[in-house]
């Protein structure tokens, strides 16, 4: 953390740039072509099985960068904020608990 960060009692969101931010892209990247290529399908009217195969295919990917996200939150934030303990604590739970529903209903 920067000592501005520090004192204002901000948190910090730069781990994925130490850890899996590059990974994180090209997977984005990859999702972002396959929802280009269903764009493409459907202009062709391309058979719509195959259309929902892909967007099965897409929304799978979508689910595990969601996941990996979810878990390095987890894993770093969570953790951070449960160790500095209170309200802090409290936030970031609700917080965790609000994006696994999220994802769930989704």
């Amino acid at each position: 953390m920067t000592d501005d960060t520090a004192e204002s009692g901000e948190h910090q969101h730069g781990y994925l740039a130490h850890d899996n931010k590059a990974d994180y892209l090209k997977r984005l990247r990859r999702i972002e072509g396959q929802a280009r290529g269903l764009q493409r399908m459907v202009e062709e009217e391309q058979y719509c099985i195959d259309i929902l195969t892909q967007i099965s295919a897409t929304t799978k990917a979508l689910q595990s960068v969601a996941l990996g996200l979810l878990d390095e939150h987890l894993s770093h934030c969570v953790v951070d904020a449960v160790r500095e303990g209170g309200a802090v604590s409290d936030a970031k739970l609700r917080e965790a608990s609000d994006a696994i529903a999220r994802l769930v209903r989704s």
